[in-house]
């Protein structure tokens, strides 16, 4: 049986998180030869019980994210040592700069999810992006296996360091639920888009909004809304329109799949990060999907999807689809997401480099 330990996450049971949910699945769709022990910030827990899914759960006592993340890294880092894996499993590269010290320590084979190159993001000031640029390419050099979410991340890796990646995505089907699994109902009336996401940016928010504040069609925007000065600007204005519901973020997987069962089409405006969890996710429900025009978006939805990359084109693009039923199927979607986008595929995939 192979020992596996599982580094840089908030831990498991996941409430939040693409991480988190990757955790989750790996360990639930784990095969009888690989036992999981997954690092997990106490902070986060107010009770800490010792396995979720059969897999070990070791409780650091700091956050997982924000400045702390990097100590609390590189500290299960240090204790995975002790445990004699055959696999060191680490998602994302912020404490990755250490690796060249931790791998003079163990035979382990090191095994690094690199994520949506990180530097990039427009959230986070020079120093940041040049240190996270750093542990990125520290991260590549070292690891005995690289791990990117999407092909344009792949290419990236190749033309930058030479260095080939195998391509693992995630997977949406926990967002759609069995109907004995729906124990609530909601009788949201099916004449709205929706949109979920962080408010930032790069997320394209301000586009979408400024787009159905000019339109008469519905959308219900879920995201975190005050947990930015950014977000708290775009609420306070486009609150006011009557067309545009903009939501608090919601946990309650009962819930989120009403509201996408319901909706009309699915607005994905994401710029950067690869393969976006709650794209996949969306994908699973046959809706008609308006993703941002970008690289990350067209390979994850093969092409077939409807892309937009300006206000007037999403606005045409809305109106097409409401007015003369024209524009992307839904169901191709579905098709890619049963192929490519399933937890028991990924699982299996992240076993196969074990």
């Amino acid at each position: 049986m192979k020992k596996i330990a599982i580094i840089g996450t908030v831990g498991i049971p996941a409430s939040y998180g693409g991480f988190e949910t990757l955790v989750e699945n790996l360990t639930r769709y784990n095969s009888s030869g690989v036992e999981y022990n997954v690092f997990c910030s106490s902070f986060h827990y107010k009770s800490h019980q010792k396995k979720h899914n059969g897999a070990r759960l070791i409780y650091i006592p700091l956050k997982a994210n924000g400045w702390q993340s990097i100590a609390y890294d590189i500290i299960s880092l240090a204790y995975s040592i002790f445990l004699k894996p055959d696999v060191i499993l680490i998602l994302g590269v912020s404490g990755c700069s250490f690796l060249p010290f931790f791998k003079l320590l163990t035979r382990a084979k090191f095994i690094t999810n690199i994520d949506g190159l990180e530097w990039r993001r427009d959230k986070w000031n020079s120093k940041v992006k040049r240190f996270l640029k750093f542990s990125e390419k520290i991260a590549v050099q070292y690891s005995d296996v690289v791990i990117t979410d999407n092909e344009a991340i792949s290419e990236y890796v190749f033309n930058e360091y030479n260095k080939d990646s195998r391509v693992i995505a995630y997977g949406g089907d926990h967002a759609w639920l069995n109907t004995e699994d729906v124990f609530t109902t909601r009788n949201y009336k099916s004449d709205y888009y929706l949109s979920v996401c962080r408010i930032e940016p790069e997320n394209n928010v301000e586009l979408i909004l400024k787009t159905f504040s000019k339109l008469k069609y519905k959308i219900k925007f879920i995201g975190n809304w005050n947990g930015s000065e950014f977000g708290k600007k775009l609420r306070l204005h486009y609150s006011n329109y009557p067309n545009i519901e903009m939501i608090d973020p919601i946990y309650d997987l009962q819930q989120l799949f009403h509201l996408r069962n319901n909706c009309i089409g699915y607005i994905h405006g994401h710029s950067a990060g690869g393969t976006n969890p709650s794209l996949v996710e969306a994908m699973h429900f046959s809706k008609p999907i308006f993703a941002y025009d970008c690289k990350f978006n067209r390979y994850t939805t093969e092409n077939e999807a409807c892309y937009f990359s300006n206000e007037s084109d999403l606005a045409e693009k809305i109106i097409m689809h409401c007015e003369l039923s024209l524009g992307v199927s839904g169901t191709k979607m579905k098709e890619i997401a049963n192929q490519k986008y399933t937890w028991r595929r990924i699982a299996e995939m992240y076993e196969d480099c074990y």
